[in-house]
C-alpha cells in the first residue's frame, strides 16, 4: 500500500512539474519569437537597443561625462566614446564601491561580478536588473531550443555548478563574487528543484569536494544535462566520480557525505535532506557498472543525457576526450558568454558558433588585421562579411561602452541578416588554454617581481602553453637558456606569482585544469638561432 502510494505521488509531481514548465515556456517561447523576428533585421533593432541604452544612463557621472544627451547617431557615438578596455570605467567602479552607484549606471546593483582582467587587477561588472534580465533571456532561449531538438532531457534533473556570489564585498557592502550564484539562488522553487546542485555549494571552495558533491547529489538522480560553459571542468568532474568511484558508492549506499572532504557545516545542512535516504539499489546498479567496466563513466550510469559547453577556442581540445567519459552524447555549445555578458546563443548541436544576440548588447566590430591600427575600420552587424575575423566590441545596458575584450571571433554565416559567429581566441597578447585568460602584462610582471626578489637576470625567456600528446591536463612550459644564475624554483614562484594577480589562472591551477609550470632549460643562443632561421623561412625582420 506504501508503495502504491508513493507511486501515485510520483506521479502527481510529475504531472504537476509538466504543468507548471508549459506555463513557464509560454513567455520563453514569446522571447523566442522576438528574437527570431530581430534577427531580420538586425540594423534596425542595434540602433533602437543604442538608442535606448544611451536614453536611460544619460544621467550618470559617465554619461554626463561623455555627453550621452548631445548623442543622436552612431558618428556622434563614436565621436564621444572611445574604444577601450577596463582601464576606461574603472574609475567610475571605485566610485561606485563607495556607494555611488550613479557614477556608472542609473539602475540599482545587486552585485559586481568577478572576472580577472589583462592588468594585475580583478575586473568588477556591475549586474543590474536589467543585467539579470537579458542573462536569464538568453539562456531560456538557449535551453528551449535545447528540449525542442531533444525531448528526451526535458524535465529531467540539471547538472550546472554555480560559484559563490559573494565572495568578498565593497566598501559600500555590495557582493561581489559569481554572477551564477546570484542567478541559482534567485531561481523560483520549482525550478530549483529541477537542478542537482544547490546554490549554497557554490560556497565550497576546495575544487575536488565540490566536484565530489556534486556527484554524490547527481549519480542517484536520471541526469539529463550537464552545463559546464569549460568543458575541462567536465571532464574532471567525470575523472573524479571514477576516481572516488568507492567513496561515492558507499556513500549513496549508506545516505552519507564523507565526512573527510573539506565541506562547510552551512552547506552539509543544505543537503542534508537531499542524501540522508539510503539508496542501496542505485549502489549495486554502480558497483554493477564498476564490476564490468573496471571505471565509472558518466557514459555507464546516465542515459539520454545532453552536454552543454563551449566549443571553440583553445578549450575545444578537450572535446577529443569526450567519449571515453560521456559517449556519444550530444554536445551543444553554450555560446560566447562571459562575466561582461552574453554575445551569441547557440541554437544546433555540435556547432562553434551561434546567433549573435542583437536584442541584449549593441555590437561594434574591427577587422583582427586592423586592430593595432590608430584608426581601425568599425563596423556594425549588419556590415559584417563571412568568413572574416573580427575583434568585438560590446556596449551594454550595465556601463560597458565600445568595450575591448579582446575576443577574436569569425562569421561563419547568417541566420536571415544577423551574422552566426564563433569565438576563435583571446587576441592581443592573451594566452588563454582553459579560461585562465592570461596576459602578457601579467606574466612580465609576475617575472619583473621574481627577478628583484631573487637577484637574478634570466636575460632571453619565454613562456608558452604546452599539451604533449598523451597527457590529459595542459601547462605553461617556462623556457630558459641555461645559466649559473638560474634557480630552480623560478618556475613555482613564477606559478605562485600569477595564481596571485590572476583569479581565473588560480581557479584553474585549483581545479586541477591546468598543471604547474615546467622549467625547461634551452642551450644558450637556442632563441637566438631559432629567429635566425626563423627569418630566413618567413622573412621581416628581427624586431618583427
Amino acid at each position: 500500500m506504501a508503495s502504491f502510494l508513493r507511486r501515485k505521488l510520483r506521479a502527481l509531481a510529475r504531472l504537476a512539474l509538466i504543468g507548471i514548465g508549459k506555463l513557464i515556456a509560454r513567455p520563453v517561447r514569446r522571447h523566442l519569437r522576438h528574437f527570431e523576428a530581430a534577427t531580420h533585421d538586425p540594423a534596425l533593432v542595434q540602433a533602437e537597443l543604442l538608442r535606448r541604452i544611451l536614453n536611460h544612463q544619460q544621467t550618470t557621472a559617465f554619461g554626463q561625462d561623455h555627453h550621452f544627451l548631445k548623442i543622436s547617431n552612431i558618428e556622434d557615438f563614436r565621436r564621444n566614446i572611445s574604444i577601450a578596455g577596463y582601464d576606461a570605467i574603472e574609475s567610475y567602479i571605485a566610485r561606485m564601491h563607495k556607494g555611488e552607484f550613479t557614477a556608472l549606471v542609473s539602475d540599482p546593483v545587486h552585485m559586481f561580478a568577478l572576472t580577472s582582467g589583462t592588468t594585475a587587477s580583478r575586473k568588477y561588472i556591475p549586474v543590474t536588473s536589467q543585467y539579470l534580465a537579458d542573462y536569464r533571456r538568453g539562456w531560456n532561449i538557449w535551453g528551449l531550443n535545447v528540449f525542442r531538438d531533444h525531448p528526451e532531457v526535458k524535465l529531467r534533473p540539471i547538472v550546472q555548478m554555480s560559484g559563490d556570489w559573494n565572495e568578498c564585498q565593497t566598501e559600500a557592502q555590495t557582493p561581489c563574487g559569481a554572477v551564477t550564484g546570484l542567478t541559482a539562488r534567485m531561481q523560483k522553487r520549482i525550478i530549483r528543484w529541477l537542478y542537482c546542485v544547490p546554490p549554497e555549494a557554490g560556497a565550497i571552495k576546495d575544487a575536488l569536494a565540490k566536484y565530489y558533491l556534486v556527484l554524490r547529489l547527481s549519480m542517484p538522480r536520471s541526469v539529463g544535462m550537464l552545463i559546464a560553459a569549460n568543458p575541462s571542468t567536465l571532464i574532471n568532474l567525470a575523472r573524479l566520480g571514477d576516481d572516488q568511484k568507492e567513496r561515492l558508492i558507499r556513500d549513496i549506499h549508506d545516505g552519507t557525505l564523507s565526512s573527510e572532504l573539506p565541506i562547510p557545516d552551512s552547506v552539509r545542512q543544505v543537503v542534508k535532506k537531499k542524501i540522508r535516504k539510503k539508496n542501496p539499489n542505485r549502489a549495486q546498479e554502480l558497483e554493477a557498472i564498476v564490476d564490468r567496466t573496471g571505471h565509472l563513466y558518466p557514459k555507464d550510469y546516465w542515459h539520454d543525457f545532453l552536454l552543454g559547453n563551449w566549443t571553440r577556442g583553445s578549450v575545444g581540445a578537450y572535446l577529443r576526450h569526450y567519449e571515453d567519459y560521456f559517449g556519444e552524447a550530444p554536445v551543444r555549445n553554450v555560446g560566447l558568454i562571459a562575466s561582461e555578458g552574453r554575445m551569441t546563443i547557440p541554437m544546433e548541436d555540435d556547432t562553434s558558433y551561434g546567433v549573435l544576440d542583437i536584442p541584449s548588447h549593441f555590437f561594434e566590430f574591427i577587422p583582427e588585421e586592423e586592430i593595432e591600427s590608430s584608426d581601425p575600420t568599425v563596423l556594425l552587424a549588419h556590415e559584417l562579411k563571412q568568413d572574416r575575423n573580427y575583434f568585438i566590441l560590446p556596449t551594454t545596458s550595465f556601463g560597458l561602452y565600445r568595450y575591448q575584450i579582446y575576443d577574436v571571433v569569425r562569421v561563419t554565416g547568417f541566420m536571415n541578416q544577423t551574422p552566426l559567429i564563433e569565438f576563435l581566441s583571446k587576441g592581443a597578447h592573451i594566452a588563454n588554454l582553459t579560461g585562465e585568460k592570461l596576459s602578457e602584462h601579467q606574466v612580465l610582471a609576475a617575472m619583473r617581481q621574481i627577478e628583484i626578489e631573487q637577484q637574478l637576470s634570466l636575460g632571453i625567456w619565454s613562456l608558452a602553453p604546452c599539451w604533449p600528446e598523451g597527457e590529459m591536463t595542459p601547462h605553461y612550459g617556462l623556457f630558459v637558456e641555461e645559466s649559473s644564475d638560474l634557480r630552480s624554483d623560478v618556475a613555482a614562484r613564477l606559478d605562485e606569482k600569477l595564481a596571485e594577480s590572476n583569479i581565473e589562472y588560480a581557479a584553474k591551477r585549483k581545479s586541477i585544469r591546468l598543471s604547474e609550470i615546467q622549467l625547461k632549460i634551452l642551450p644558450q643562443k637556442k632563441k637566438k638561432k631559432w629567429d635566425l632561421e626563423s627569418l630566413q623561412k618567413n622573412g621581416g625582420t628581427m624586431e618583427q
